[in-house]
């Protein structure tokens, strides 16, 4: 089935959404689509654009270190339809504040490595950087 169709060889999902073939095979085993991959006559999985839809955000949240158990809870909820959208808020307000810890982690390690780079170039500018952390200690002179 070509794009034309309608339908997406498995292989042209994979590279619209970055992910490999076995990790769109692995998140269909692991019930993470929103429905059942229909296939062609011939057993080819045929996937539509809402399914690349689903999967980029799938990505994004995979990438920001979401458990797999909470895109599929997240999954079943809008699979279940109308009703439960305070539900999945509240899995995508848990999800946000987690990540901007971690990026506030990850800030304030930037920070300590930005002022060691600082340190290492105002060093190397000065002709000082001999023994900055040298496993050995410096020679004295």
């Amino acid at each position: 089935m070509s794009e034309d169709t309608g339908g997406l060889p498995i292989g042209k999902v994979a590279e619209m959404t970055g992910m490999s073939v076995h990790a769109l095979r692995f998140f269909e085993r692991e019930g993470l689509f929103l429905r059942e991959i229909p296939r062609s006559s011939g057993g080819q999985r045929i996937y539509e654009k809402a399914d690349v839809d689903w999967l980029v955000l799938c990505g994004r949240l995979r990438d920001s270190d979401m458990p797999i158990a909470m895109i599929k809870k997240f999954a079943e909820l809008v699979r279940s339809g109308p009703g439960n959208e305070p539900d999945r808020l509240a899995l995508l307000r848990d999800h946000e504040r987690n990540v901007r810890a971690r990026i506030d982690d990850l800030t304030a390690s930037l920070e300590v490595i930005h002022g060691k780079v600082l340190t290492y170039e105002q060093h190397l500018r000065g002709g000082t950087a001999v023994g900055l952390w040298s496993p050995v200690p410096a020679p004295t002179h």
